[in-house]
């Protein structure tokens, strides 16, 4: 049975940088408070552009890095789409120039990156395809209501992307290749993170009540809820990738987590006895970046030689749903090709 080996990987930033200062103005709680209780001190907020538009930037950077002139499919996994109807993903095959190819989202939360790794590796090993641009994209900032100062301290926008291609068979668990996967839910706290307005239900609900109270298009969620959970339900995850891959804690170099923010990621690091720094993080630079948070985190720390060949790596995340996913790989000789991180 073949493999599916990772190629190439790219990520965009948008260039405005919105820091504490600029954020809180004049309020009581402001820079040092949202350092040390979030751990950012700026973000990143895409002006004039939607969350297609950093796809394709991101997506387009995989595609040279992996020095590929297209891709037979591709998945973007998002949790603020551009429009509910249709699907971002064909949008960016066709701005990609990769013609009529098989698109679609994913949602998942900020685990779709997790889950469209899964996704497009069956594809590749099932010989559906030959190569899947995976993409992860978010400009969360449309989904937060300007009044809620905490929730933009929290996120920042971005969009990160791999490619994944056929490799030989025989080579499961080699260099590059993703896998085991550990994938879960829990829809019964679907509730702890949500935008309740847009969908269905709030549609019915104003039909039949009209007079009722209109539901919110913005983003919220239980904070205290979701950190409790977040730290377990990686851990938990990342621990079962690790037995699946017959790897030990022991033996693991280097874990890239959904960057939430400090605290969970610091919570990581002491559930599991991993030393400072072994839990990778960016999230003082630009914030909570929602399901792209782990490709463009990876994607910036290969360009910046953070990762050597051969090296144990991890990948992890925890959000909306509830939904979680973790997968391992040997880190091999790739390049990745990054914008706006400079």
């Amino acid at each position: 049975m073949r493999t599916s080996v990772l190629a190439g990987l790219g990520a965009y930033v948008p260039p405005r940088a919105l820091t504490n200062a600029e954020l809180c103005g004049r309020r009581p709680l402001g820079d040092e408070w949202i350092r040390e209780r979030i751990g950012v001190a700026s973000r990143r907020i895409a002006d004039g552009e939607a969350t297609v538009d950093l796809a394709v930037r991101a997506g387009r950077h995989a595609l040279t890095a992996a020095g590929a002139s297209g891709a037979d499919a591709v998945l973007l996994a998002t949790t603020s789409p551009d429009r509910l109807l249709p699907a971002g993903a064909p949008e960016v095959a066709a701005r990609l120039g990769l013609g009529t190819v098989p698109a679609f989202d994913l949602a998942a939360g900020c685990s779709g990156f997790l889950y469209g790794l899964c996704v497009a590796s069956a594809m590749i090993t099932g010989g559906t395809c030959d190569s899947v641009l995976v993409v992860a994209s978010d400009v969360f900032s449309a989904f937060l209501d300007p009044q809620d100062w905490l929730m933009s301290a929290i996120f920042g926008d971005g969009a990160g992307a791999v490619l994944l291609r056929a490799g030989a068979a025989g080579t499961a668990g080699g260099p590059g290749v993703f896998g085991p996967f550990d994938l879960g839910s829990d829809g019964s706290q679907a509730d702890l993170l949500e935008v309740p307005g847009g969908g269905s239900r709030a549609r019915k609900r104003r039909s039949a009540e009209p007079d009722g109270e209109e539901a919110s298009p913005y983003f919220r969620m239980d904070g205290p809820a979701v950190l409790k959970q977040a730290v377990v339900g990686m851990c938990d995850s990342l621990t079962r990738a690790l037995d699946r891959a017959g790897w030990s804690l022991g033996e693991l170099d280097v874990v890239v987590a959904h960057q939430a923010n400090q605290r969970i990621l610091d919570g990581i690091t002491d559930e599991l006895g991993l030393a400072p720094g072994q839990v990778l993080s960016h999230i003082g630079t630009y914030g909570n970046t929602a399901a792209a948070s782990v490709p463009v985190l990876l994607a910036q720390a290969a360009a910046a030689g953070k990762l050597v060949p051969g090296q144990r790596v991890a990948l992890t995340a925890f959000g909306a749903g509830l939904a979680w996913g973790s997968t391992t790989l040997v880190w091999p000789g790739v390049r990745a090709v990054t914008e706006g991180d400079g």
